[in-house]
C-alpha cells in the first residue's frame, strides 16, 4: 500500500483510535428529497464538526458543502436506479478523474451478492479496486441487501469476505447476531450501516454493540439526521465509537444533550 492509499485512509479512519464516524447522506441517489434531506446543506452544517467524514454523492458536495470545510470525503460513485426499479442494476456514474479533482478520501460503490445482477457489481467492484490502486484511493464496499436476502452472519459473512478477496480497503454492512463472526472472516476493517430510522436509544445500542464485537466504527444516516435531536446523536455516537462509552452512559449523555438548543431539520 502506498504513501498516499495509507494517507488517505488515515483520514477516514483515526489513527489514535483505529476508528470512525461517517455520516452518510447520499441517500438522494436513489430515494430522492428523503426525510432529513430536503435540503442537504441545512442538515449537514451542523453534523460536521462531530463527523469524520462525509459520505455522498458529488452533486450534493458540489452544491452543498463549502470547499473550504476540512472534513474528508467518501465519495459515492454508484448509481443509476432508483427506489423505483431494480436497485442492483447500478453502474459507475463517476469517473476516477472526476473523483480525484473532488480531492477525496475515499470512494465507495454498493455490491449485490445474491441478486440476479451479482456478477456485475462484483465485477464492477473489482474495477473500481484497480483503479484505486492505481491512483492511490481507498475503496468502500457497501454490502446491500434485498428484500429477499436475509441479514444475517452467514450472508453478510459472505458478502463482506468476497468484496474483501476483491480488494476493497474496508467494507460497510450491518450488524447482526454473531457479528463477531462477520468481522474475524473478513480480513479488512468493517463499519456498520444505521439503516432505516429506529429509536434513538436502538440506534445508539446498535453503535455499542457493533464496535464491541468488532467494527471500527458506523456509516450512519438517517438515524442521526433523522433523529429528533441530530446533533445530540452524532455526539454520543462518537462517544460511544472513540471513546467506548458505556450504554448506560450513552443514553444519559444524549438525554443531555437533547436538552441543549440545537437546530432541528424534519
Amino acid at each position: 500500500m502506498d504513501w498516499g492509499m495509507k494517507n488517505r485512509l488515515s483520514k477516514i479512519i483515526r489513527p489514535e483510535t483505529g476508528r470512525t464516524v461517517m455520516l452518510a447522506v447520499d441517500h438522494g441517489y436513489f430515494l430522492g428529497p428523503t426525510t432529513g434531506l430536503q435540503e442537504p446543506g441545512k442538515t449537514i452544517a451542523p453534523l460536521l464538526p462531530y463527523a469524520d467524514t462525509l459520505m455522498l454523492t458529488r452533486g450534493v458536495l458540489r452544491a452543498c458543502v463549502n470547499p473550504a470545510t476540512d472534513i474528508p470525503i467518501v465519495l459515492r460513485v454508484s448509481g443509476g436506479t432508483s427506489i423505483l426499479g431494480n436497485l442492483a442494476d447500478e453502474g459507475t456514474t463517476v469517473s476516477m478523474k472526476d473523483a480525484l479533482r473532488l480531492n477525496v478520501a475515499g470512494i465507495a460503490l454498493s455490491i449485490f451478492v445474491g441478486s440476479e445482477l451479482e456478477r456485475k457489481t462484483l465485477l464492477a467492484l473489482a474495477e473500481l479496486v484497480n483503479e484505486g490502486e492505481e491512483h492511490g484511493v481507498p475503496v468502500l464496499a457497501v454490502t446491500a441487501v434485498g428484500k429477499e436476502m436475509a441479514r444475517d452472519a452467514r450472508y453478510l459473512g459472505l458478502a463482506c469476505r468476497i468484496a474483501a478477496e476483491l480488494g476493497a480497503h474496508y467494507v460497510k454492512t450491518y450488524y447482526c447476531d454473531d457479528f463477531e463472526k462477520v468481522v474475524k472472516n473478513c480480513p479488512v476493517p468493517v463499519v456498520i450501516a444505521g439503516g432505516k430510522k429506529i429509536p434513538e436509544k436502538d440506534a445508539l445500542k446498535l453503535s455499542f454493540d457493533a464496535v464491541s464485537h468488532g467494527a471500527i466504527g458506523v456509516d450512519m444516516g438517517r438515524n442521526i439526521f433523522q433523529s429528533t435531536h441530530p446533533v445530540a446523536m452524532i455526539r454520543t455516537v462518537r462517544e460511544i465509537v472513540h471513546n467506548n462509552l458505556p450504554l448506560k452512559e450513552a443514553y444519559d449523555m444524549f438525554d443531555t444533550l437533547s436538552r441543549e438548543k440545537e437546530t432541528v431539520f424534519a
